[in-house]
């Protein structure tokens, strides 16, 4: 493997990592947050993470399952990789406590300057808590970027972009509890950083377990299983997020907007 592109493959899946400290600066620097561009922008990841899976993801995972495993194993992995990618992400998902969980009870960005006292620990344990699930939640995530970075960059890119986008509104929720008990920017920013390491984490277990036995079959059964974890996280996170930040229609234009881009660069790049 090329040591240049396993490099660039790192560093991308930090960057997208840490994209939830630019919602750590959002919450830091901003009273007012232009919230139907959030709601765009999420829509957009969500439609380029649906188009990456279906048409791109799935399509050669099964190409290089049936080239190493014959057509009629190579469908049927194809298939049960997919559902068991969906699965992980969704029992990651079902283990974090709802109102811990970012994706189930989202933190308005409106009155975060408003702190109360008596509630301020309670809001730094949820602040804290909060990172600490999200990093483990977006462990799989990391393995999705950094293998998807290493066999074919420019759909890599795709992804590592959409990914980013959608670690932004989990900064957010990072930020908003441990600036509002507080009131430290610097300790806001910081634990939205520290959410997102569970990429790089992912990336460092994919570069170390998956790089050595890397061939056709095992290519093929991740992107099948990054395609089923990407679909699920934009069904169940990044388009409801998208809609209860703005507007259904707004987030229902984000979508196919992405799914547009995606298409039209892949035929570029192709």
């Amino acid at each position: 493997m090329n040591s240049p592109n396993i490099l660039f493959a790192m560093v991308l899946t930090i960057l997208a990592g840490l994209s939830t400290g630019i919602g750590g600066f959002i919450v830091m620097f901003f009273k007012k947050v232009n919230i139907k561009l959030l709601s765009i922008s999420l829509g957009f990841s969500a439609g380029v993470m649906i188009y990456i899976s279906f048409v791109e993801l799935l399509a050669d995972s099964k190409e290089l399952l049936i080239s190493s495993l014959g057509e009629g194993m190579g469908s049927w992995v194809n298939v049960i990789s997919f559902f068991g990618g969906i699965l992980l992400i969704a029992v990651i998902d079902k283990l974090i406590p709802s109102y811990e969980n970012p994706h189930e009870s989202p933190r308005k960005i409106e009155g975060i300057e408003e702190r109360n006292i008596d509630s301020g620990k309670r809001l730094l344990r949820t602040g804290y808590f909060t990172a600490v699930v999200i990093a483990i939640h977006n462990f799989p995530e990391g393995i999705a970027t950094f293998v998807s970075l290493v066999q074919q960059p420019s759909l890599g890119i795709a992804v590592a972009i959409a990914i980013a986008i959608h670690n932004i509104p989990e900064g957010i929720s990072v930020a908003i509890p441990v600036y509002s008990a507080t009131g430290n920017k610097r300790k806001a920013l910081g634990w939205s950083l520290i959410s997102g390491v569970g990429e790089p984490l992912g990336a460092l277990l994919a570069y170390f377990f998956f790089l050595p036995i890397l061939n056709d079959t095992v290519f093929g059964i991740l992107f099948a299983a990054i395609a089923g974890i990407m679909v699920f996280i934009s069904l169940d996170e990044l388009f409801p997020t998208a809609e209860e930040y703005g507007e259904h229609h707004l987030a229902i234009y984000g979508l196919i907007t992405g799914m547009a881009v995606m298409a039209v660069s892949m035929l570029l790049l192709a």
